[in-house]
């Protein structure tokens, strides 16, 4: 498969690849059920499968901006682009990203697409599909139970599921 071989030139881990395969299955599926917005179901497909491709060089926060140098490199489309750098968490504002060592700026999913990948990415462990429940418990554990980002999943799930109505 072509996107395979692109995760594999640019240096992704097989672990990473059967993530970002599963992140990929999860969100062509959250899009399929989508009733009140339109989305661009290849752009979801190809942003779950490439949301990881800055972990070929990266593991730590800076893999979405390696991720975007990557794409860049390798000709993908800004919206793509924008996936890759809004996937982390369920989103990361300005001030979180500051205090990550990020550039400043809001690193929140802003698309339906964005926010879909996003998504699926936190309902995805390894290769494993996690429920909503077992995401949020996660993000408090490795988050704390008060962290913006707790709010940020929630706000997430609960648009999301909205769109499926």
């Amino acid at each position: 498969m072509l996107d395979e071989t692109i995760l594999i030139e640019a240096g992704c881990s097989p672990g990473v690849i059967a993530h970002c395969k599963a992140v990929s299955r999860t969100a062509v599926s959250l899009a399929e059920r989508m009733k009140r917005v339109n989305v661009d179901g290849e752009l979801v497909r190809l942003g779950g499968f490439f949301h990881d491709i800055g972990r070929a060089r990266s593991h730590d926060i800076h893999h979405a901006l390696v991720g975007v140098k990557i794409g860049r490199e390798l000709g993908f489309s800004e919206p793509l682009l924008a996936i890759i750098e809004r996937h982390i968490g369920a989103g990361i504002t300005a001030a979180e990203a500051e205090r990550l060592g990020l550039p400043k700026k809001d690193y929140l999913p802003i698309t339906p697409e964005e926010k879909i990948v996003s998504y699926a990415d936190n309902l995805t462990k390894g290769a494993s599909a996690m429920s909503f429940e077992g995401a949020l418990e996660r993000f408090r554990q490795i988050l704390g139970p008060v962290h913006e980002g707790i709010d940020l999943l929630i706000r997430q799930h609960e648009e999301i599921q909205g769109w499926m109505k």
